[in-house]
């Protein structure tokens, strides 16, 4: 593919967002000397920017969202073609696109049975905190409405989706927070606690949710909301049997269980959603990113048949249903993407090719971890990694989160895009996080680990 540099104005585009356009995330500062970045095309995993620099994305879109990669025509145009027809209307009423993709998600969720629509993970955490208020009035007197959270899990960037958050410098200079939210330990096998039972890890760091649970009181607390692997606090799958002793527990405390798939959802990790590893049952599900791989803004918020029923038996019919609407929910450009993306997924059997290639980006930052001491630890499962970046192995102090910045900018100038924890903690913005699409090749995998074998081998060289 070759970029055609006359589609517009570098220069003038690139002022243009000087001047006008608030990043996400970004101190503009460095603008004031440096252009800002500005992606003007993409395709399959590579991006171009407006200076025609050519980049492979090793993170799906800066955000782990565009799973099944760029350029995707067929998804563009099933859009167009359901804009053309019809493009919006409330979600009060139905529309096509989205009565055929609730009965196809819900076909890759056995156990699950309602759809509810909106347009970010954090709407869609936003509409589960709300069904479990309102469950917690309808049933149970307005007593059992506190929402669990686990430390170093996001969950969005409103100011509930943040008091749900276990991350110190994303929530920093944004509370007072939500009230009604309360932290559970973290289960960092790496970074167990001194006191944890580390034979037995799994089901210790469950045990300490139940603890939680006593403290509060079980009849104040309505729902548990956990990743079922934190992303963007540093790539952490839950060891061995703690999935297991969490579902017990929330059976036990009549607690719903709340899982977060926006970024594992729709086959990041090698199956349908993240929780299906771990053969356990949720309450709601909520996801996003994946859902349409960011061709259209679209999330779901996903229940049992028992959660959904609950809003049908009230004796105040005008207070009973749930009162809740996303404008943009009712937009038919989300589902009709989400339902091309996930045939996409089926037809070029992208979960096997998550499978595989995860297996293989694994083994290459293993041997990466061989060569550099600096690296601490390799997690991750399917397209979905991170590594540690610490001072010493031994006391496993972390690097300060200069060298991952150093190591990203490396990586970029020579044409690679990776990701990190960025700013979300006080000293553990020290993991370096990979998410390319589920389309990666293993010369794709290859080129990624390679730019930051000379990342690595020029900035923390042993």
């Amino acid at each position: 593919m070759t970029f055609n540099a006359n589609e517009f104005n570098a220069g003038e585009v690139i002022e243009q967002d000087r001047n006008h356009v608030w990043h996400h995330i970004t101190q503009h500062k460095p603008f004031e000397q440096n252009d800002p970045l500005v992606i003007v095309k993409g395709e399959g995993m590579r991006v171009w920017d407006a200076k025609g620099n050519e980049y492979l994305d090793a993170v799906s879109g800066a955000v782990w969202t565009v799973n099944v990669g760029y350029g995707r025509t067929e998804i563009a145009d099933a859009v167009r073609d359901q804009l053309v027809t019809m493009n919006y209307f409330a979600q009060t009423a139905g529309n096509v696109p989205a009565a055929q993709f609730a009965e196809k998600l819900l076909d890759k969720m056995p156990g699950m049975s309602r759809v509810y629509y909106s347009n970010s993970g954090s709407e869609a955490n936003e509409k589960a905190f709300k069904i479990v208020r309102q469950i917690a009035e309808k049933k149970y007197g307005g007593k059992k409405y506190k929402v669990l959270y686990r430390e170093r899990d996001y969950h969005g960037t409103t100011i509930t989706a943040l008091s749900a958050t276990g991350q110190f410098e994303r929530k920093n200079q944004y509370g007072p927070f939500t009230p009604g939210f309360v932290e559970v330990p973290h289960c960092c096998e790496y970074r167990a606690q001194p006191e944890a039972d580390l034979d037995n890890y799994g089901v210790w760091a469950a045990d300490q949710i139940e603890k939680v649970i006593l403290a509060e009181g079980p009849d104040t607390v309505g729902a548990l909301c956990l990743e079922p692997i934190t992303a963007g606090g540093g790539v952490i799958e839950p060891p061995q049997g703690y999935w297991q002793r969490v579902q017990e527990i929330c059976k036990k405390y009549d607690v719903l269980l709340h899982i977060d798939e926006v970024v594992c959802g729709l086959g990041r990790t090698g199956k349908w959603f993240g929780y299906q590893h771990y053969g356990i049952q949720p309450d709601i599900v909520t996801m996003a990113k994946g859902v349409a791989s960011g061709y259209a803004a679209i999330s779901c918020t996903v229940t049992t048949e028992a959660v959904f029923e609950a809003f049908k038996e009230d004796d105040d019919a005008r207070m009973g249903y749930f009162r809740d609407i996303s404008t943009f929910g009712g937009c038919t450009a989300g589902p009709a993407a989400a339902l091309v993306n996930m045939q996409i997924i089926e037809d070029e059997k992208l979960l096997d090719n998550v499978a595989l290639q995860g297996e293989y980006l694994r083994g290459r930052l293993n041997q990466l971890m061989e060569k550099y001491d600096v690296i601490g630890d390799v997690r991750g499962k399917g397209l979905f990694a991170g590594f540690e970046l610490v001072k010493d192995r031994t006391t496993k102090e972390p690097v300060d989160e200069s060298l991952p910045i150093a190591i990203g900018a490396h990586c970029m100038k020579n044409g690679v895009i990776i990701g990190r924890t960025n700013r979300s903690f006080r000293e553990f913005n020290n993991t370096i996080c990979l998410s390319p699409a589920l389309i990666a090749s293993r010369e794709e995998i290859d080129c990624i680990v390679d730019a930051l074998d000379n990342a690595l081998a020029e900035l923390a060289p042993n």
